[in-house]
């Protein structure tokens, strides 16, 4: 599991096997996220277990990494 970014506890990452569309999963004590990484924003697929202010944590940083993160995607699985 390539770890993109670890920050205020929240760490972002992809799985090794994985799938378009571009998404990241987002772990947390409390449970984990996923976000598809579309090409003009950041929508939350899935949330087991995260608080909406963890939620909303997690967003902004993806909001504002979102290209970077788009990039590490084609980089880690060459699409």
């Amino acid at each position: 599991m390539p770890t993109i970014l670890t920050i205020f506890g929240l760490r972002f990452f992809f799985y090794t096997r994985e799938h378009e569309p571009i998404h990241v999963h987002v772990e947390h004590a409390d449970g984990v996220a996923k976000y598809n990484l579309l090409d003009d924003c950041v929508s939350l697929v899935e949330n087991k277990g995260l608080k909406p202010a963890t939620l909303r944590l997690a967003e902004s940083i993806l909001e504002e990494n979102r290209v970077n993160f788009i990039n590490e995607w084609h980089k880690t699985f060459n699409m």
